[in-house]
Parts: C-alpha cells; structure tokens; sequence
C-alpha cells in the first residue's frame, strides 16, 4: 500500500539527512484529525484529492482495533463532517453564476464525493466487522455509529440520484453507503433507518433534521444546492403515524422553499406540503392556524401561469380542503364549503379566459373532483361553470383529448349532482355536445381511435343523464336528428340514447 502522498500531507516522515532518526507513527486519533483538518481547509487540489483516495486505503487495510480502539467518536464525527464539506457541491452565492465556470466546479465536486464515499464505504464495514470483535463490539461501534450516520446519511442522499455535482462513481458510492446504513443500524430500508422500526422507537429523521436545519433558514437555504434536495428526498420516507412529531421542524421549510420566486422550487416546496398534508392528522395541522397558513401559501400559486405548478397546487389544495372544512364544521361556521367555492371561483375565472393547452388541460383534469366535493353546492357556480364547459367542448387540444375528456367528466358530475337545475340548460349543452360529436367524427388530425371512442362515449352518457334529468326531452330533440342523419357513428351515439330506459 502506497501511503507516501498521506504521510507527507501529515508531516509525519522525518528528515531525510540522517541526523534524526523518523517519528514513530502517531496512533490513530492524531492522524484522523490531522486529516480532518486538513481537509476542513477547503476543496484543494490534486494534492488533496490524493490524501482522500490514500486515507480510503489506510481505513480499508487497517486493523479494527487500532482504527477504532483509541479514536473517540467525537474525532470520527469530526473527520466525517469535514470529509462531507470538502466533497460538498460549491456553494451558490449567486444563482446567475456563469455555466461552464459551475459546470466545470459540479465536475470537480462530483470526484471528490466519489473519494470521499469510498472512504465512508470502509468505514462502515470497519465498523460492521468491529461489532463480532470481542475487544471492540458493540460498546465501543454504538457510540461512534450515533456520531457519524447523520452525516453520513446527508452525504448519501446529496448523491444518490442523478444531480449536475453528482457522476456514477459518486452515486454508486451513495447507493452502497445508504445500504451499510441501513445494515448497520439494523433497520430494513431507509424508511425504517429514518423513522423507528415501530410507533413508539424514534428513527434517526431528528437527528438529520438537525444537521439540515442549520442550511434550511431563509438566508442560507439557497448557499448550498444540494439542500433542498437532500429535504424533499427524505421527507417522504417519513410517513404516518411519525410524521406528526416532526412537524414543526418539515413545515417551516417546506413554506419557504414553496415561496421562492423560481417555478421549480415552488413545485418542490409544494410537493414537500402536499406529503405533510397527506400524512400529519387533521387535528395537528389546524393547530395553530397551520392548515390556514399552508392554504393562503398554495392559494397565492393560483395565479401562476406555469402548468406544472397549477397541477402540483390542485392537487394539494384537494387534500387540504377536507381538513379545512372539518376543522370549520367542529367551529360551527356557517358555510364550511366557503374555502371550496373561493378556490372553484378563481379556478374557472382563469379557465375562462385561457388559451395555453398545457394549462387547460391541467384545469379540466382537476375539476372534476371540485364538482364531486361541492355537490349540490356546485349550483352556486354553474353560470360560470356552463360557459367554461361550451368553450372547452369546441376546442381540439390535440391527440389524447385530456381537457376535452376532462370536461365532459365534469359535465356528467354536474348533471348528475344539480340535475334540478339542468333541464332550462338543456338547448345550449345538446347543441354544444352534437356539434362536439359530429367534430370527432369528421376530425381528420392524428387523434387516436380509442381517444375518439372515449369522447364519443362521454358525450353519450352526457346526453342520456340530459334525457334522464329532462324526462324524456333529449329523446324527442334527437329523433328527428337520427332520421336525417347519414353518418353511422353518430347515429350510433343517438340510438344509443334513444335505446336508453
């Protein structure tokens, strides 16, 4: 094993005139922090690198009881923080720093977390094999484990998917590293390994947290790009019934990286609250207005212009009304449903007047599930929900149809929730839904079959909840359309209707 480059980083070899003879070589506790020093003094050089790769080898060849016997847990944990900051991305002072100059330094970064995970990879098989060690077992590895899995983990997850500072080597030393965790703890995945194997045993997510939230305040968050990732990536191993005991320490993150001004944070943070909404119970959230401050928070993203954002919103604030309503219905507030309608109101003011598919889609997809919450409710909405159903019934938006379909689903859950109110609306909706069949028929445009079948069965269930709703009036309207109509697959819809008891 060559280890020349280590123990001249050290200044451990002697003079080499003969007038001294060599040092004897220090025990272990002084050479690893002598390395933790050396490289909490920042990236370096090849120099650098070269004691990382060397000290991999020192910690893979030496012996348990010389590594582990004679270092306190507090100089492993020393050294390990220090290796994690010497392979750390760099930091962003400023987010409009030039690409090749950032290229080039997540390049960089992404070597000497490769070295860096080789040197933790053998040291948690050093410290595996030290707990059969009669000498050393779990007395002495349990401490020193406490001190350095954190860290370790944090170093883990900043590498274990594809990121611009990480490379295979990196992300293969990750992968490894979070299975020796994993081993080493005696938990069977990384969700165990974070939050207990049972309700009442507390994981290792505390202990994360802590290191994290140092980096996670609203002046620091954005210094390190790995942060918020390292967050969103663990959150969600952390479920229910454990993640209620977290929560003042997920939320306050997951509001400050949803609220940043770049659309890919705000999807990150909102992604963050949705999975605190899905598994803190009802009652922890309205504690202290919390469930209150994350509505206004997603409510506010409602003006966004960007469709994924609007999706990742929908989607959340359909969870957290729920709550929301239960929480008002305990208060006895008048009208529960008020938050419903505001949301509702908003939503279909901006699917009125919009025009980017990628958005309309996204809308129609999510309002149907607003109709089913609202009931009977939705009578409050409907002169506006009528003019967004005719606009989007005659608009093509391309080969799956997603905001079409996602229409005349609302179109069925209206009718079959404010049927009452449905038959003085019946001239407009069946001029619109035959005039929206007859353009599937004769669409010539790369519209899949199967998409077309879907339409045209839509907008059949549509017409037959119309007659139903209407006692028999849509029977009569079409009779006279079947019998001067040539086309068989509208004829087909019709009969289909007609037929219909």
């Amino acid at each position: 094993m060559e280890l020349s480059g280590l123990l001249r980083a050290l200044r451990l070899e002697g003079p080499r005139d003969g007038a001294q003879p060599p040092p004897a070589v220090p025990p272990a506790e002084q050479v690893l922090l002598q390395i933790g020093l050396l490289c909490s003094e920042g990236p370096g050089g090849a120099h650098r690198a070269s004691v990382v790769r060397d000290l991999g080898a020192l910690v893979e060849a030496a012996d348990c009881q010389w590594l582990l016997a004679g270092v306190s847990p507090a100089t492993l944990g020393e050294l390990v923080a220090a290796l994690s900051g010497y392979a750390a991305p760099p930091k962003q002072e400023q987010e409009a720093a030039d690409l090749p100059s950032k290229d080039s330094a997540y390049t960089a970064a992404a070597e000497r977390a490769a070295d860096v995970g080789a040197v933790f990879v053998h040291l948690l098989v050093k410290l595996e094999a030290a707990k059969t060690q009669e000498a050393l077992g779990v007395p002495t590895v349990g401490p020193i484990l406490r001190r350095v899995v954190g860290p370790i983990y944090i170093f883990a997850a900043t590498h274990v998917v594809e990121r611009p500072w990480t490379n295979v080597r990196s992300r293969s030393a990750a992968q490894k590293l979070l299975v020796l965790l994993v081993q080493a703890t005696g938990c069977e995945s990384v969700a165990e390994f974070l939050r207990g194997k049972n309700e009442d045993e507390e994981g290792r997510f505390a202990a994360v947290m802590g290191l994290l939230k140092q980096e996670l305040t609203k002046d620091t968050w954005k210094c390190n790009p790995a942060t918020k990732f390292v967050f969103s990536w663990t959150l969600p191993h952390v479920t229910r019934p454990w993640l209620s005991r977290y929560l003042e320490c997920v939320l306050p993150p997951s509001l400050l990286i949803s609220d940043d001004y770049r659309e890919e944070n705000k999807i990150l943070g909102v992604r963050c609250l949705h999975h605190i909404i899905l598994n803190v119970p009802g009652a922890d959230l309205c504690q202290f207005n919390r469930a209150q401050v994350v509505y206004h928070a997603l409510y506010n993203h409602l003006y966004s212009r960007e469709a994924p954002l609007i999706q990742a919103v929908l989607l959340c604030l359909l969870d957290l009304l729920p709550i929301l309503e239960r929480a008002q219905r305990q208060q006895k507030q008048a009208r529960p449903t008020a938050l419903y309608d505001e949301v509702l109101q908003l939503v279909l003011t901006h699917m009125e007047a919009e025009h980017r598919l990628a958005l309309r889609r996204v809308y129609a997809r999510a309002l149907p599930a607003f109709v089913r919450r609202l009931g009977i409710l939705i009578a409050r909405h409907l002169k506006r929900l009528e003019r967004v159903i005719l606009g989007y019934l005659e608009v093509c938006d391309g080969p799956e149809e997603e905001a079409r379909l996602g229409i005349l689903e609302t179109l069925q859950c209206t009718i079959e929730h404010a049927w009452p109110r449905m038959p003085c609306r019946l001239p407009v909706l069946l001029k619109a839904l035959l005039k929206m069949i007859w353009d599937v028929h004769t669409d010539q445009s790369s519209t899949p079959e199967p998409v077309k079948a879907a339409l045209l069965q839509g907008a059949t269930e549509c017409l037959i909840l119309l007659d139903r709703c209407s006692e028999g009036q849509v029977k009569v309207l079409l009779a006279g359309v079947y019998s001067s109509c040539e086309e068989n697959r509208v004829r087909e819809c019709i009969r289909k209707v007609q037929e219909n008891t």
